[in-house]
């Protein structure tokens, strides 16, 4: 699924599509966006239904925009989010949502703002001294040098204990829902070819690499106390990050979303039992472990020409805000830089 999103995205880069709708469980529209120069909003869990979606993990999973541009991603949104009568938790977003996303998108909403950054790898077994690291971190001192030459206050999060390790183990370690929510779902298409997600994993079709991960999840259920304990662990974390937002008067919260460029994918990716598509440096899980929205923007290019994303990170249900903080970055630095390889788009025949 992660190459599928990585190779819809480069066809939104490269101008073959004007958007796409991806799923994020734990970064599958930022981690694309950002490997391919583009904008990917993940929202607020609640606020889009998930309805017909296969379900990975259902207290992460959700549904959002990638686009060429922050406003085309707003537009998006405005069609996707709200009550779904079929997606019960997205009563919650009944009287939180804005007319349109489009509304205060305004090139000077920098002016004032004060954005809190998490420097720390948020993967602990990123190396910040080695080369590719410092080639990234440049990239990101630079954007939040523009951010605040467009008018906003940089601060730097006052350090929470052990979040690289809690975050990352926090999204590791849920194996407790996917079974229950993949059987469900198939037990409402009766037509599909396999009835459970153990069909799956023994139909011998899955690339070890993704086998190896579903492996891990049978014979866990939610009922568990290991997920009591996740569950009670999420919680002190996400109430740590709210409170350091409030004790230092921040509106958002920003950090690379990927601390080491896009890496090549390996020729033996399919057969490969231990395959990482991520690589090193994957800031993107502590949004969803959370449940905070994020925004990954374009903060420019390595000394190479690889991509870099820049990922806000606001309160829930504060899309709009993530989106006036991502077009005032934008239209101050514009990014945007199709793919060199890009053929020329030929003019439709006229009838």
């Amino acid at each position: 699924m992660a190459n599928c999103r990585i190779r819809y995205s480069a066809g939104i880069a490269a101008n073959f599509a004007t958007v796409g709708i991806g799923e994020d469980t734990g970064g599958s529209i930022r981690g694309p966006a950002a490997a391919n120069n583009l904008v990917g909003l993940r929202p607020t869990t609640q606020l889009v239904s998930r309805h017909g979606m296969l379900p990975a993990r259902p207290s992460t999973d959700t549904l959002g925009p990638i686009a060429r541009s922050v406003k085309d991603a707003a537009i998006v949104l405005d069609v996707l989010a709200g009550y779904d009568v079929n997606d019960p938790i997205t009563a919650e977003a009944v009287g939180r949502m804005p007319m349109t996303y489009t509304q205060s998108l305004d090139p000077s909403a920098l002016r004032g703002a004060r954005i809190g950054v998490i420097r720390q790898p948020l993967d602990p077994k990123a190396d910040p001294t080695s080369g590719e690291f410092l080639q990234v971190r440049a990239v990101i001192d630079r954007a939040l040098a523009d951010l605040r030459q467009l008018g906003a206050e940089i601060v730097d999060l006052t350090a929470i204990r052990d979040i690289d390790v809690r975050s990352a183990r926090m999204y590791d370690e849920n194996v407790y829902e996917t079974e229950a929510a993949t059987d469900a779902y198939l037990a409402k298409h009766p037509n599909a070819p396999v009835r459970s997600l153990r069909d799956i994993v023994l139909s011998g079709s899955v690339v070890p690499g993704r086998a190896r991960t579903l492996i891990a999840s049978l014979g866990h259920t939610t009922s568990e106390q290991g997920y009591l304990q996740l569950l009670l662990t999420k919680e002190e974390l996400r109430q740590e990050v709210f409170g350091r937002m409030a004790d230092q008067r921040l509106d958002a919260v920003a950090y690379a979303t990927f601390d080491y460029p896009p890496l090549r994918i390996a020729a033996d990716a399919l057969t490969r039992k231990d395959v990482d598509l991520t690589g090193l440096g994957n800031n993107r899980r502590l949004s969803p472990v959370i449940g905070f929205p994020a925004i990954a923007v374009r903060a420019g290019f390595t000394s190479e020409g690889l991509p870099v994303g820049l990922e806000l990170m606001a309160r829930p249900f504060e899309e709009q805000l993530l989106f006036r903080l991502a077009y005032a970055y934008e239209q101050g630095t514009h990014h945007r830089k199709p793919p060199a390889s890009t053929p020329a788009t030929a003019p439709l025949p006229r009838r």
